[in-house]
């Protein structure tokens, strides 16, 4: 009767074994289709999301700090709206600068990457 129970063991162990082994090839196989199929696509698309978020951020800082600027000058001096207007202005203008810097560092980045100069 031992006997039986020791060969149960042993087959129920094999079987065990054989379940966790065909278990953890199914896990990598679905870990491979999961996987996404072309990185380099979702590594473009996290750069230029990163762009954009800056490109934003830059622009939207700077209109915000230039209200903000013209507001206190406002209240300081009491020649409300024209403080706000011009600083406001001028925040607009610096958020287009900054983008203009951001375009070219990024141009200047993607010409060094490609391979350098154009001159050839």
């Amino acid at each position: 009767m031992s006997d039986d129970l020791d060969r149960n063991d042993a087959d129920l162990a094999a079987r065990l074994a054989k379940l966790g082994e065909a278990i953890k090839a199914q896990e990598t196989r679905e870990a491979i289709e999961r996987a996404p199929k072309d990185s380099s696509k979702a590594g473009a698309f996290g750069k230029a999301m990163s762009a954009g978020l800056n490109v934003f951020s830059e622009f939207v800082g700077a209109i915000v700090v230039g209200g903000v600027i013209g507001w206190q000058i406002d209240v300081w001096t009491g020649a409300k709206p024209w403080g706000l207007v011009l600083f406001f202005g001028l925040g607009v203008a610096a958020g287009f600068w900054n983008i203009y810097r951001l375009a070219a560092r990024q141009q200047a980045s993607a010409t060094d990457a490609s391979g350098g100069s154009d001159a050839g």
